[in-house]
């Protein structure tokens, strides 16, 4: 089943009186429980990608299908309820909320979501012995390690059970054996819980344990390789 169906996706953005395409004629679809690497250069479009899939910006033309739904047909309002809902997102930065403990920035999405006292405490407490942070669910970010920071925002991104996480250089700030730790624990993740991932990235480790890589130059997709 594909939980992403992209066709014919462009995306232009505007520099002065230059056009500049960051997305030609894209077509991709991928399938429930797959654990996806989109590679290439940068300015190759795998970050802009990743973003119209989340519902964070609009193409030029094509369509998207993210879980069923068709994004050209909601507006920005819908666009936020797909993404609270259907998805989960982890970000190079980690976009933690700093005043709120481990605990809390776990359980934000689920308060969104209106979940009630005791499902939501036994889901939180379930993605942080997930992620290995139990013991350090009333830690601020500020008393986490960037590691750490990073694993509670993928039990933040996990948590609502979304159809699909999208990971936008989740390696980048972490050193080698961190980022390693990372990779492997959404690897993990994704064979026990069967989450569906998409990276973009120029992590080699995430190419390396990636189900399947999809390479992009100049807004173009070049190689998709299944493994």
């Amino acid at each position: 089943m594909a939980i992403v169906q992209v066709e014919g996706l462009t995306k232009e953005y505007k520099q002065g009186v230059l056009t500049v395409p960051a997305l030609q004629g894209v077509d991709l679809s991928i399938d429930q429980g797959e654990f996806t690497a989109l590679m290439g250069p940068s300015g190759s479009g795998k970050t802009t990608l990743l973003n119209l899939i989340g519902g964070l910006d609009e193409p030029t033309g094509g369509h998207i299908k993210v879980d069923g739904k068709d994004l050209a047909t909601m507006g920005s309002a819908g666009r936020s309820q797909m993404r609270l809902n259907h998805l989960g997102f982890v970000f190079q930065a980690y976009n933690l909320i700093p005043v709120l403990s481990a605990y809390e920035n776990a359980e934000f999405v689920l308060l969104l979501q209106g979940v009630g006292d005791k499902e939501r405490r036994e889901a939180v407490m379930g993605v942080l012995e997930a992620v290995g942070l139990k013991g350090m669910e009333n830690r601020r970010p500020n008393e986490l390690s960037g590691g750490q920071q990073q694993r509670v925002a993928v039990a933040r991104a996990i948590a609502g059970k979304p159809a699909l996480v999208l990971a936008d250089e989740p390696t980048a700030n972490l050193d080698s054996k961190t980022g390693n730790e990372l990779i492997d624990l959404m690897k993990q993740l994704n064979e026990e819980r069967k989450v569906t991932f998409v990276f973009a990235t120029h992590d080699p480790k995430v190419m390396e344990k990636a189900t399947r890589v999809v390479h992009l130059t100049d807004g173009k997709i070049d190689d998709d390789l299944k493994k």
